[in-house]
């Protein structure tokens, strides 16, 4: 089982529907286009968009796998304990710092979405407010104080 959040959930709903219903036919219409231009083996547009055609249905077939498997994790969070779902503040080197805690198929470092499997993600489940974590990263061991649960 993929645990993903009704958030997660959505989003690969819609990237799914979009990939099927916009980015597929488009590639489609150019793979024939290219076909249409002539010698197939020296015909770089050809090449191209049918490449860009396995990219898409490689994704469909990936998200539609990840949906078959996905168990959705209700926010059970009580803004007394970290957990899936969770919305947090933490205080690290001074600074704060909002993370979302989520499966590990949503997880985007860059967005600050956390998983449950990260080092981070995995320290902070079932912590409380003013619990402070210590947790080893590759740039060495950090602390992180709990500040807000949402």
């Amino acid at each position: 089982m993929t645990q993903v959040t009704k958030e997660g959930l959505t989003i690969l709903q819609n990237e799914l529907k979009d990939l099927q219903d916009n980015k597929k036919p488009k590639a489609i219409s150019r793979l024939q286009k290219a076909r249409n231009m002539g010698d197939l083996s020296e015909n770089s547009e050809y090449t191209s968009s049918k490449d860009e055609l396995a990219i898409i249905e490689d994704r469909i077939f990936e998200i539609q796998e990840t949906l078959k498997k996905a168990e959705v994790v209700e926010d059970h969070h009580n803004n007394h304990e970290v957990s899936l779902g969770s919305h947090i503040t933490v205080s690290t080197n001074g600074e704060e710092k909002d993370y979302h805690i989520v499966g590990e198929y949503e997880a985007d470092p860059a967005t600050n979405k956390l998983s449950t499997t990260s080092p981070i993600g995995k320290a902070l489940l079932g912590k409380k407010t003013g619990d402070i974590v210590e947790i080893e990263v590759p740039a060495g061991t950090t602390q992180y104080k709990i500040l807000k649960i949402n």
